[in-house]
């Protein structure tokens, strides 16, 4: 069984509250990544999408160059263990309409997990 561990994210791009939106998206254009988790005092506090950006930054004409990320951020993060199916994480993104998951072990967030690392291929040993 293909677990959320197989395919998260170990180590999620991050910035601190208070970063503006647009050093938040040249970030994640030039770490080619969807997300960024917010954290404040080494605390991860929400995460900034590219949907975010998109409906509450810039759909939102708040195209300013200093708009922080906290203010767009979704919090909290949604989250999964990272020894469920993705099945279940399926699941548990449509029902909270997100395109990402927190990943935990032992309730601490060790990963993300997102919609594109669904289409990554895996090894048919893990199957």
């Amino acid at each position: 069984m293909v677990t959320v561990g197989n395919l998260m994210q170990t180590e999620p791009m991050t910035v601190e509250a208070g970063t503006s939106v647009i050093e938040a998206a040249k970030l994640m254009r030039a770490c080619n990544v969807e997300s960024v988790l917010v954290t404040h005092k080494a605390k991860i506090i929400g995460i900034v999408t590219e949907s975010d950006i998109v409906k509450k930054f810039v759909g939102a004409k708040k195209a300013s160059y200093f708009v922080p990320v906290d203010a767009i951020m979704s919090s909290p993060i949604p989250g999964i263990e990272e020894r469920r199916p993705l099945t279940e994480a399926a699941d548990l993104m449509d029902k909270h309409r997100t395109l990402h998951l927190g990943v935990t072990k032992g309730g601490a967030l060790i990963g993300l997990v997102s919609v594109r690392d669904f289409l990554r291929p895996v090894s048919i040993d893990e199957f």
